[in-house]
């Protein structure tokens, strides 16, 4: 299955054939659950749909060893597969259960990704003055269904729900740029031979 998903590249595909799935089970979830619920439960299948815009024909990766790591592999094919695996979609599933078990405003962090990961890929691009991968989806789908996800699950949120919420996303993003940060000091200070 690692061969599959990750060794061939094929996790991307996958990821926007199962959104779609996801994204017609949404009528029913959202009559149940609500709007509130049904925003954050949407932040899945909106993510994956930016990830396959992000990591098809591995675009991403490929963008930040270029530019961040100069073309040293700084992002390995099993560094950007667990990132969206494990820091987006088990976080938005956890997310959907605390919506679902204690309410929509334990789950505010599920609006803060799109959020936080979408200024993230505008701000590059327009520092960088070019386009990235990622950028499309950032534009139109975070932005405007983060917020409203934001809006509507933080609406019986206090401040220190939605502290909560951004904070765990911007520590999350902190420890992906400080991964790459740290990959790129190791490699710059090992010898030629060794890489």
């Amino acid at each position: 299955m690692w061969r599959w998903l990750v060794g061939e590249w094929n996790w991307p595909a996958a990821t926007l054939f199962t959104a779609v799935i996801l994204l017609v089970l949404l009528p029913p979830i959202a009559s149940v659950g609500g709007l509130a619920f049904a925003l954050i439960y949407v932040q899945l299948p909106v993510y994956m749909i930016h990830q396959w815009e992000e990591h098809a024909e591995d675009r991403f990766r490929s963008y930040i060893n270029r530019v961040i790591g100069g073309g040293r592999e700084v992002l390995t094919p099993g560094a950007a597969f667990w990132t969206n695996a494990g820091g987006v979609w088990a976080v938005v599933i956890l997310a959907t259960y605390l919506a679902w078990w204690i309410g929509p405003s334990a789950a505010l962090f599920a609006g803060y990704l799109p959020l936080v990961n979408g200024l993230t890929h505008i701000g590059a691009g327009i520092a960088r003055r070019e386009s990235n991968p990622g950028l499309i989806t950032s534009v139109t789908l975070f932005l405007p269904l983060g917020a409203w996800c934001v809006w509507e699950a933080g609406k019986q949120a206090g401040p220190i729900d939605h502290a909560i919420g951004l904070g765990a996303v911007l520590i999350g993003h902190a420890l992906i740029v400080a991964h790459v940060v740290l990959t790129l000091r190791k490699q710059k200070g090992a010898p030629a031979n060794a890489r």
